[in-house]
């Protein structure tokens, strides 16, 4: 157990970036962090399924791969759990969340190319019978979302 808590934070101080870009970067964090490749997946797993990471992977710039949008919907809040579920389902869709406005369902949806991405907007549109509002990205800007943990 003492030796799975520090792997875990080994790998959470060490890769918020810079995750490694090879064929095996897995097995590269387990030499990097000490462990197995195996180690560093179950923890991995581990993490994301208590909602400790919401993800692992790549922050890759809008634009430099295939095409992204951010998307607002007004969803009734009755059908709220619902709709976000279901926009979530979509492997396009990296995450989504509620805002306090009335477009109160924000979402960010990625694909290889346009008609990709209007056609899984317009599949959300028709399986919701809710209108998808795209906002368009006029100006991008940097955050660095790398926070450093406070370990109790």
């Amino acid at each position: 157990m003492a030796r799975r808590k520090a792997l875990t934070r080994r790998l959470i101080d060490r890769y918020q970036r810079g995750l490694p870009l090879n064929p095996r970067p897995f097995a590269e964090m387990a030499r990097a962090c000490g462990g197995t490749e195996r180690d560093v997946l179950e923890t991995l797993g581990t993490l994301v399924a208590d909602g400790t990471l919401s993800r692992v992977g790549a922050v890759i710039p809008p634009g430099v791969l295939g095409v992204s949008t951010l998307a607002a919907m007004a969803v009734p809040e009755d059908d709220l759990e619902e709709v976000a579920a279901l926009v979530g389902s979509y492997p396009e869709v990296n995450h989504n969340y509620e805002r306090e406005h009335a477009l109160n369902l924000w979402f960010v949806a990625a694909a290889v190319d346009r008609a990709r991405l209007d056609g899984v907007l317009g599949e959300i549109r028709r399986r919701t019978g809710l209108a998808v509002v795209e906002l368009p990205l006029e100006r991008a800007y940097h955050i660095d979302l790398g926070f450093p943990p406070s370990w109790n």
